[in-house]
């Protein structure tokens, strides 16, 4: 089996389209994953979810897709509450029906963050304001009792990682598709990956004994044009991460 596995596309159109080209182009994959947050952000959270309508694939539900489902307007940050304004109620109602977590084959586990909490970093702790990967025991411990998995798949952080641990589990993180850096008050810190690539992961779990193979991919893809909406809705933040894959002043 030949899994693609997509996360954090955060309404970036332009670089889910380029991801999914890419994807064709390298002759596709048996199962496509979604690791969740789909659409919040000042982009095109309504054509994002409508393109991802018409798209084949295993999804989980995100931070951002549940809070955009749930939370009233007035305890949304300005992505979340930009995504409400944009989407339909129906495209509302279907982010908050996502799966927390999925089961592929028994032996894979996708989420979009850590199993006990959709917020909580897997394989990332902060270090002097900036994301890093943490200690094994630190990781094992958010993991708890996977009973069963040989491989999850993980996201979150928007770090483009692999980490296996000593009894056996690989965790892979595929990087995000839309969003190359961003900045988290609680507690303070930036994500960045960078470059404006869209990034997504090619992974063949392979058997029980074997290390599966994973394919960290980089897409090219027109972030100006990404830039530029973000701009036009006045988050020049953002403006700036999908140029560079930095966060300014961070």
């Amino acid at each position: 089996m030949r899994i693609a596995v997509m996360a954090d596309i955060h309404g970036n159109l332009p670089a889910l389209e380029a991801v999914l080209a890419d994807l064709k182009a390298r002759g596709g994959a048996d199962l496509l994953v979604d690791l969740g947050d789909r659409a919040s952000g000042p982009l095109w959270p309504r054509e994002t979810l409508e393109r991802l309508a018409g798209v084949d694939c295993v999804a989980v539900r995100g931070n951002h897709d549940r809070q955009v489902a749930t939370l009233a307007p007035e305890r949304m940050n300005a992505s979340d509450r930009y995504t409400l304004e944009e989407i339909t109620d129906a495209q509302r109602q279907a982010l908050g029906a996502l799966p927390e977590q999925v089961r592929i084959a028994e032996a894979i586990l996708a989420l979009h963050a850590s199993p006990a909490s959709d917020t909580a970093y897997l394989l990332d702790r902060i270090d002097k304001g900036r994301l890093v990967r943490d200690r094994m025991e630190d990781i094992e411990a958010r993991l708890g009792e996977v009973e069963g998995a040989r491989l999850v798949l993980t996201a979150h952080s928007h770090r483009a990682d692999m980490v296996r641990l000593p009894g056996g589990m690989t965790v892979i993180n595929p990087g995000s598709v839309g969003c190359p850096a961003y900045d988290d008050d609680e507690p303070p810190h930036v994500s960045e990956s960078g470059s404006p690539h869209a990034r997504y992961a090619l992974v063949t779990p392979g058997g029980a004994d074997e290390l599966p193979e994973v394919d960290f991919v980089a897409v090219r893809y027109a972030f100006e044009a990404a830039a530029r909406r973000a701009e036009a809705n006045e988050r020049f933040e953002w403006a700036h991460a999908l140029r560079t894959g930095f966060m300014p002043f961070a």
